[in-house]
Parts: C-alpha cells; structure tokens; sequence
C-alpha cells in the first residue's frame, strides 16, 4: 500500500493488468470518512483484484465545495484511506475530476456513488471504451461529510 503519484499508479496498474489483475478505481474527496465511504470502498475491493483510489488535491475540494473544505489535509486524507483494508493503493490529482488519472490507470471497474447516474460518472465513457464496467454503489441513508458537520455545528 502507498501513496503516488498519478504516473506511478497508472504504471503499476498497467503491470497489474499485465498479469492478469483487475483493477478498480474509485475516487472522491473523502474529507471526513464515514460509514458511506466505508461501504463505498468495500464494494469496489470486490469489484476486483486491485482497489485504487483517487483523491481531490486541497485546491480541487475548494473549488468543488467551498473555502470551509477540505476540513483534512490531503496528505491526512491519503494516509488514511491509504490504511484502510480495502485500499491497495492511493493517488492525489489536483484537477475538479479524475478523468486524466482514469485513463492513466485505465481501470478495469469504475465505482462510484450511487447518487450519479452513470452518464454523470466522469470516466465512465472512457471505461466501457476499452471494456471495463462501472457500478453504482447505493448510498448509506443518513451519511455524508456535511451530515457530520451539521451535527457538529449544531453541538450534538
């Protein structure tokens, strides 16, 4: 398990591959992990061999949610998920979305929440054009980074 780069984790994927490995890419901002992303993270080491993730720079979470994220550095973000059982391997990119690390990895299964449909899955395209799957994980009711800071905020 380790952290790379983006260049890194496509060239140990394509060894991966090369030997007959499925590889599953999930990605995401993982701000506070929760029981959502948990799930999330254990379906996709089912999907498959390999599990990497992909992880929003600190700049990336900003523009996508606000100046009050990231609550986590990404460097703590990526140790973390980089820890967890399911995770074999973590990369950081720094872009609003994975697509250049996807088609660096060229993921056998993409896996994401199931609030996207499949035609909003960034990747998702890219995947089926060289034969890999996507799957949609349903969601924890109830869960979710913000949830957790709205309780906090409300000092409960």
């Amino acid at each position: 398990m380790a952290v790379l780069t983006p260049e890194e984790l496509g060239e140990r994927s394509l060894k991966l591959q090369n030997g007959g490995k499925s590889v599953v890419f999930t990605n995401g901002c993982f701000d506070l992990i929760h029981r959502g992303h948990i799930e999330l993270l254990r379906r996709g080491k089912q999907e498959g061999d390999v599990l990497f993730v992909g992880v929003n720079g600190d700049d990336s979470v900003r523009r996508l949610k606000g100046r009050a994220h990231p609550v986590q550095s990404v460097e703590d973000r990526a140790v973390i998920l980089d820890s967890l059982i399911f995770v074999d391997d973590v990369a950081i990119f720094h872009e609003d979305t994975p697509e250049r690390l996807i088609k660096l990895i060229r993921p056998n299964v993409l896996v994401k929440g199931a609030d996207y449909e499949e035609n909003e899955i960034v990747g998702a395209e890219i995947a089926h054009a060289w034969g890999g799957r996507v799957v949609r994980v349903p969601l924890v009711e109830g869960r979710g980074t913000e949830k957790i800071l709205d309780r906090i905020r409300a000092g409960q």
